[in-house]
């Protein structure tokens, strides 16, 4: 039975693509500790926006939203093809994971360093490896929770939005529906780890001001990544053919929580 699971195209395309999807959201987390200026990415000056009567506010963004964007294609194409049920167990996977290496990251951190390898440093100009390690590995206790609250809740938004979308335009437009459930769900993304990690930190202007930053650069990217999904979709249309894809897509949007049955080709 293991092996002819495995040549099925559907069955390892979903594989696949939630293998992809656990992994980019743990480096997305991981490398989030760095801020980066995308303004100097891209080699212009600094926005300096005043919003919420906060002034100064540039492109400071963290390193994990150079990943999330991807992370949005892939739900929405795992909802057209395998439905809500297919991205929540693959959403719940990764959450787990997520929380599993952080858990791991603060193990490690305690772990009492070598007296030599904190001095190894040194020849790459560190003065203290311990006290780098704890800085790439170490977050805030509400900074992690904020980051996996945002992630669960954005990507179960995202599913009902999509197929909200979906039925009203009878399953036509995917650009539509891809692109409106990003909006919708990275609005609420970008402010849920606002929240939950700087409240009482920074006012509340600042967090409004913070968060809108870095929904314009989601907003921007989702518009970008339009074109990605329906080259996509066109893709696995092939792939799979065009009688198994239109089945499948069927079936993803008329399924049940009582009543799921993933497709198999043949």
């Amino acid at each position: 039975m293991g092996p002819s699971l495995l040549k099925d195209k559907p069955t390892r395309l979903l594989l696949g693509m939630a293998a992809f999807f656990v992994a980019n959201a743990l480096i997305a987390e991981s490398i989030g500790t760095k801020i980066f200026s995308l303004e100097k990415l891209l080699g212009i000056p600094p926005a300096n926006f005043t919003l919420f009567g906060q002034s100064g506010m540039a492109f400071n963004l963290t390193c994990g939203v150079l990943l999330w964007p991807l992370e949005f294609v892939m739900t929405d194409i795992v909802n057209e093809y395998y439905g809500p049920r297919a991205v929540r167990r693959i959403s719940y996977t990764a959450v787990a994971l997520i929380a599993y290496a952080f858990l791991m990251y603060f193990l490690a951190i305690g772990v009492p360093p070598a007296d030599f390898w904190i001095g190894t440093g040194k020849t790459m100009g560190i003065d203290n490896m311990q006290n780098a390690f704890n800085g790439v590995f170490g977050q805030g206790m509400r900074i992690i929770l904020g980051s996996i609250v945002a992630f669960l809740v954005s990507q179960l938004v995202d599913v009902y939005v999509f197929h909200r979308i979906k039925k009203i335009t009878g399953g036509k437009h995917i650009w539509l529906r891809a692109t409106g459930s990003t909006i919708v769900s990275q609005l609420i993304d970008s402010y849920i780890v606002l929240f939950i990690a700087f409240s009482g930190v920074f006012s509340w202007q600042m967090i409004l001001a913070i968060g809108m930053m870095n929904y314009c650069y989601k907003f921007l990217m989702a518009l970008v990544l339009t074109p990605v999904i329906i080259l996509v979709e066109k893709r696995i249309d092939r792939y799979f053919g065009k009688e198994t894809s239109e089945r499948m897509k069927r079936m993803a949007a008329g399924e049940s929580e009582d009543n799921i049955e993933f497709p198999v080709a043949g």
